[in-house]
């Protein structure tokens, strides 16, 4: 009679560590579904810039990229038409959380806050960026910004 009662034991552990193994899978199972999901949702804050050009009106640019090109080439995505600006003059990146500016090697250089761009450097909103003779001041959007502008239309 004992050995039955063992039988049956050793049965209900089985059946509880399968059952527990079973929850653990479901539950990582559920938390992979969950941050896939809030990755694809993830992407890089927008970007307004705020363009001064010797001659030329103020004007406001808005972007959603990860990645916009600054210059005179058609190509670009924020295409600045003074002459003191190269082709491909400058890039800002939004990798590791964080906008990033680089000099794309161009003849009159690009200024971050007064200071020379040699190497990629994280941009901070509120910055001052100089390309040539034109000024761009950079602006992160925030989620209110957005409500806001929403409202007021």
């Amino acid at each position: 009679m004992s050995s039955v009662i063992l039988l049956v034991l050793r049965i209900l552990a089985v059946v509880a560590l399968y059952g527990f193994l079973g929850m653990v899978l479901y539950h990582l199972w559920h938390e992979l579904q969950l941050t896939a999901r809030s990755l694809e949702k993830r992407h890089s804050p927008e970007l307004d810039l705020l363009i001064d050009t010797p001659d030329e009106p103020q004007r406001s640019l808005h972007f959603n990229l990860e990645r916009i090109t600054i210059g005179r080439d058609p190509d670009c995505d924020c295409i600045l038409t003074h002459s003191t600006v190269s082709a491909n003059h400058t890039q800002l990146k939004f990798h590791h959380a964080q906008w990033w500016i680089e000099d794309l090697n161009s003849t009159n250089g690009t200024l971050l806050n007064s200071e020379q761009v040699k190497i990629p450097t994280v941009v901070m909103d509120g910055d001052l960026i100089k390309c040539g003779q034109v000024l761009l001041l950079v602006h992160y959007r925030s989620e209110n910004d957005v409500s806001e502008g929403e409202q007021n239309e």
